[in-house]
């Protein structure tokens, strides 16, 4: 599909997703929804896009919702018409139609069998910080600002922030920026854990770039995929036996594997590893696991 809202770049296996509605501080539409979401999906698709760098056009990485809808703005039913009801006038929570536009951005990247970067050019604030929580690296300008900023707006956060933010900051942390709503700078996104660089913003995206050139050159696809999916899963694994029986099903069928071989023979060789299996049609039998009733 043709992008409106997105700049899509692919270019030396780094696909670089640009939010690009500058003159709106790249503010969240439906159709940007829509486009981030399809360009998620059409990622996993293209085993020459090795890394994703998401970035905004401007001055803003993404100042949030579009508020041009007025009062009616976070209003589901004036803007798009009533959802379901069940037979006593109450509201039907299982209506597809009530889920959040962030949480089916956030759910998408969390899909994604490539590495994110979030490369944070400016001020991101509701669901422009929201959207970052699903990706796996952020890397600020000292430019940039957050603000979980739903409580001033009298709503409450969305996106699955409530279950990423304080699993990335902890409670505490997670708490105070969204009960005070405040707008904090890149500095203090550093000390607590939110993003993990703060550069001068002629830096950044080169920041962003040497990183995922360092991931594309010494790594295996499919095992980024893999790798990927593992550590965000298992942040709701109630035992370390679930990680473990992953950690097998992965040991053996990438020890088992031309790649798995491959990195032993590079190593002793000392030589550059060259990695040919690709995630479109070399992920391992049990992937994707999650989806099994049981796992053994």
């Amino acid at each position: 599909m043709a992008y409106q809202t997105l700049k899509y770049e692919l270019e030396e296996q780094i696909l670089t997703i640009t939010l690009n509605r500058p003159e709106r501080l790249n503010a969240c539409t439906a159709i940007m929804q829509n486009e981030l979401i399809d360009a998620f999906d059409r990622v996993n698709r293209e085993d020459d896009a090795r890394v994703v760098i998401v970035t905004g056009e401007g001055r803003a990485f993404c100042a949030g919702a579009d508020l041009s809808s007025g009062a009616d703005t976070f209003d589901r039913d004036a803007r798009r018409g009533p959802v379901k009801r069940r037979a006593d006038g109450s509201v039907d929570y299982s209506d597809p139609d009530i889920s959040d536009a962030g949480g089916q951005i956030t759910l998408g990247i969390f899909n994604c069998l490539k590495p994110v970067i979030a490369a944070v050019n400016g001020p991101a604030v509701g669901m422009g910080v929201t959207m970052q929580l699903a990706m796996d690296i952020r890397v600020a300008s000292e430019a940039a600002r957050f603000g979980f900023v739903f409580s001033q707006r009298g709503i409450v956060p969305e996106g699955g922030s409530s279950w990423f933010l304080p699993r990335i900051v902890g409670i505490a942390q997670a708490l105070e920026w969204c009960y005070t709503g405040r707008v904090f700078s890149a500095e203090e996104a550093l000390a607590c854990g939110l993003v993990s660089k703060v550069v001068p913003p002629d830096h950044l995206v080169a920041t962003a770039r040497t990183l995922a050139r360092e991931i594309i050159e010494k790594t295996a696809p499919v095992s980024i995929a893999l790798i990927r999916q593992m550590m965000w899963r298992m942040l709701g694994a109630d035992h370390p036996m679930e990680a473990h029986k992953i950690d097998s099903r992965g040991i053996y069928a990438r020890g088992r594997s031309a790649d798995g071989k491959e990195g032993v023979l590079a190593f002793l060789e000392k030589r550059p590893a060259v990695f040919k299996e690709r995630v479109t049609k070399d992920m391992p039998d049990y992937f994707p696991w999650w989806t099994e009733r049981e796992y053994k």
